[in-house]
């Protein structure tokens, strides 16, 4: 069970609905990738793993009494920190925001949440989306090279499969930039297509929220999630 990790979010997801492996099982696997590979990169600056094991073990449930939310259910994302999680440090990759703990969720995390998925954690982005990411996260195909924009953290997490999928923001190339140098697949959407509500801005009329994943088939999946208006 420990190469999990390696699945596409759809062969996850198949997975999961079949009861080939259950959610608990698939979160399992990719913390223990997680820890082999977070040293080397430093794609996340804070896990939330005791509320993902939460959210496993009520996915676990919810499927095995037919109850599916759709293809996110049990599958473990990771979150940028610019967004907010209630009850969790958003920290905006800044010292400024350290000890900021929201008290509601982004709605982008509130429609992750709705959809069955598991935060594993806040991945690592530049202070605001703009200056310096501390500690520096790391390209996982060779470590002295650039790892993308501000959602850097979030692309080397898919890629290096501590998450099936990830939150990132795009102003001016966050979301593309890091899909393509670390080899995964980025979408920056059309804008207002994901709400931005709960999310740090950086250019409140550019800014844009999008999926990172491992294939076009996933980024669609994970988009399907995430898109929609406030309530």
């Amino acid at each position: 069970m420990s190469e999990l990790w390696s699945l596409t979010l759809r062969q996850a997801s198949d997975g999961l609905v079949q009861r080939m492996f259950s959610a608990v099982e698939l979160l399992d696997a990719t913390l223990e990738r997680l820890r082999a590979t977070e040293p080397a990169v430093h794609a996340y600056v804070r896990l939330m793993e005791d509320s993902a094991r939460d959210q496993a073990a009520r996915a676990d449930r919810e499927i095995a009494g037919r109850r599916w939310r759709g293809p996110l259910h049990g599958i473990p994302v990771g979150v940028k920190d610019l967004c907010y999680t209630a009850g969790t440090a958003t920290g905006a990759g800044s010292k400024v925001m350290e000890g900021f703990v929201p008290e509601h969720d982004a709605t982008v995390v509130t429609r992750l949440k709705e959809g069955g998925a598991v935060i594993v954690g806040k991945t690592v982005t530049h202070e605001f989306a703009y200056g310096q990411d501390i500690p520096p996260t790391r390209n996982p195909w060779n470590t002295e090279c650039y790892p993308g924009g501000s959602s850097a953290g979030s692309g080397v997490a898919v890629a290096v499969g501590s998450a099936f999928a990830a939150v990132g923001t795009d102003t001016g190339g966050s979301i593309r930039v890091p899909a393509s140098v670390n080899g995964v697949v980025g979408l920056k959407p059309t804008y207002g297509r994901v709400s931005r509500y709960g999310v740090f801005p950086m250019s409140p009329t550019l800014d844009t929220v999008g999926p990172l994943t491992r294939t076009a088939e996933d980024c669609a999946l994970m988009l399907g999630v995430m898109a929609g208006y406030d309530e």
